[in-house]
C-alpha cells in the first residue's frame, strides 16, 4: 500500500479507501456484521486505513456496523463520516445543517461509531445558506477544541465556494475517469490550498469495474436504478472504447480506473465502495501500479510501506 499526506491535517491516509454507503443496504444488497468485518479485515490486511461513511446510510446502520467491527482495532483506522443529511427511509433524505443539529447528529454518529472522536467530520453538501452560516461552522469548530472532531471537511459536487471556508481542511468530490469536473476548479483550488481529496465514486457507482456491459438494468432497491436507461448505455460503451484503448493489455480495469484517479497531483486518496473481500482486494491493487512515475511530475510525494 501507498500513503500520502491529508492535507494540513496531520493524518496519513491509504491512496486507497473504503467507501461505506453499501453498508447501509442501499445498493441492492443487505449487509450484516459478519460481512462487514470480513470486508475490513481485508482492507486492514491489504494497508488500507481510512474508511468513509455517512449517518444517512442507512439511518446511522452503515456507522453501526463499522463501529462494531473495528471495536477491536480503532487506532489503524481514519473514520470519516458525515452530517446534514437525515435519513427518511430508502433512498429518501432530508437536511438539517443547523449548529443545534449537527451536535445531535455527531453525538449519535459517535454513538454509532463507538467511538469518542470522528477523524473527519463532513458537512454532505454544502449549500450557499450553509456556506454563509457561521453559528454552524463556530459550532464544528467547538467540538473541534473539546476533541469530538479532529478535521472538518466538506463533501461537495463542483463548485469551489465552499473551500473558501477557513475551517475546511478536506473536501470530498467526486472524480474518475468519467466524471472529469473537478479537473476545472475544485481540484486545482484544493493543490493551490493544500487540502487533503478524497475523490468519490472513483469507479463511477461501478461502470468502470469491468462487471457490467450495455444492456446493464439493477433491481428496484439499487440506488443505480434511478438512472435512464438510455445514459446507462451510453457510459458502458464509453468504458468498453476506454477499455480497448486506454487499459493496458492484461490490466484489472477497476484498478486501472482508481489509478488514473490517484494520478492527479490534487488527489489524496480514493473511496471505491466494496461488497466482498475479492472487490477490496481488487480496489487495493490500485496502489500496485506504477502511481508515482506515472503521476503529473509535480504529484504529491508519496510514502511506502510494506
Amino acid at each position: 500500500m501507498q500513503y500520502r499526506k491529508l492535507g494540513q491535517t496531520g493524518m496519513t491516509t491509504s491512496v486507497v479507501g473504503v467507501g461505506a454507503w453499501q453498508f447501509g443496504g442501499e445498493w441492492g444488497q443487505k449487509f450484516d456484521i459478519d460481512q462487514v468485518r470480513l470486508i475490513l479485515d481485508a482492507a486492514r490486511h491489504m494497508g488500507i486505513n481510512l474508511i468513509d461513511t455517512a449517518e444517512c446510510y442507512g439511518d446511522h446502520l452503515s456507522e453501526q456496523l463499522i463501529g462494531e467491527a473495528i471495536v477491536q482495532d480503532r487506532d489503524h483506522w481514519i473514520v470519516a463520516t458525515k452530517f446534514g443529511h437525515k435519513f427518511l427511509g430508502h433512498l429518501e433524505r432530508g437536511t438539517d445543517f443547523s449548529a443545534v443539529g449537527v451536535v445531535k447528529q455527531l453525538e449519535a454518529s459517535l454513538k454509532a461509531l463507538r467511538i469518542d472522536r470522528i477523524d473527519l467530520y463532513q458537512a454532505h453538501g454544502v449549500s450557499q445558506e450553509t456556506f454563509d452560516d457561521d453559528s454552524l461552522w463556530s459550532e464544528l469548530e467547538k467540538q473541534k477544541q473539546i476533541g469530538k472532531i479532529r478535521s472538518i471537511g466538506v463533501s461537495i459536487g463542483f463548485d469551489p465556494m465552499p473551500l473558501e471556508r477557513t475551517e475546511v481542511e478536506a473536501v470530498q468530490t467526486i472524480y474518475n475517469r468519467l466524471d472529469q469536473d473537478a479537473e476545472e476548479a475544485v481540484l486545482p483550488a484544493c493543490q493551490k490550498k493544500n487540502l487533503g481529496v478524497l475523490a468519490r465514486v472513483p469507479l463511477a457507482s461501478g461502470f468502470l469495474s469491468d462487471r457490467y456491459k450495455p444492456g446493464q438494468r439493477w433491481p428496484h432497491g439499487d440506488v443505480r436504478q434511478r438512472r435512464k436507461p438510455e445514459d446507462i448505455d451510453r457510459r458502458l460503451k464509453q468504458v468498453e472504447q476506454i477499455g480497448r484503448n486506454q487499459v493496458p493489455n492484461g490490466a484489472n480495469l477497476s484498478a486501472w480506473a482508481l489509478s488514473w484517479c490517484l494520478k492527479n497531483p490534487a488527489v489524496t486518496t480514493v473511496i471505491p465502495g466494496c461488497k466482498s473481500v475479492e472487490q477490496v482486494e481488487a480496489n487495493a491493487a490500485a496502489a500496485d501500479l506504477d502511481i508515482q512515475q506515472a503521476a503529473h511530475p509535480q504529484a504529491t510525494e508519496l510514502e511506502s510501506s510494506g
